[in-house]
């Protein structure tokens, strides 16, 4: 299932995701991973979450290369139960028009490999295109 959280710059959804993340790995039997931009706001988050942060790999510029890092961490540790990406318009080179062929591929990962995603947006609910598809869900 790919898991939405939608709004406008400042509206709360990192804040919303690290909360998420943070009750998430109180009841997980696997791993958590938190994917951010930057360093920021990371000390809120538990221990036990994996955070990566996106600054400190570069090179993974495109749609087509996050994706592969997501399946890489997923080949690497088939216990990964969720994982949780926040800014996924700041990542690689998505944008809102690409945005539904990306959360189409997480909808393939999260089917192939009973993986959970949430993922925060920095956009309005209607401007983002096939939200309404059933393999999503837009908790805001």
């Amino acid at each position: 299932m790919v898991n939405l959280i939608t709004g406008p710059k400042g509206s709360g959804k990192t804040q919303q995701i690290i909360a998420l993340a943070n009750e998430k790995v109180k009841s997980s039997n696997g791993n958590i991973v938190l994917i951010k931009k930057s360093h920021r706001d990371t000390c809120s988050v538990n221990f036990n979450v994996r955070a990566i942060c996106m600054d400190d790999y570069k090179d993974i510029a495109t749609l087509e290369e996050l994706v592969g890092f997501l399946y890489g961490m997923v080949a690497g540790n088939h216990d990964i139960e969720t994982i949780f990406i926040d800014g996924v318009l700041k990542q690689a080179d998505i944008t809102i028009d690409s945005l539904p062929t990306f959360m189409q591929k997480l909808d393939k990962i999260s089917k192939q490999n009973n993986i959970e995603f949430y993922i925060s947006v920095s956009a309005e609910r209607n401007a983002i295109a096939d939200i309404d598809n059933p393999a999503y869900n837009v908790l805001s």
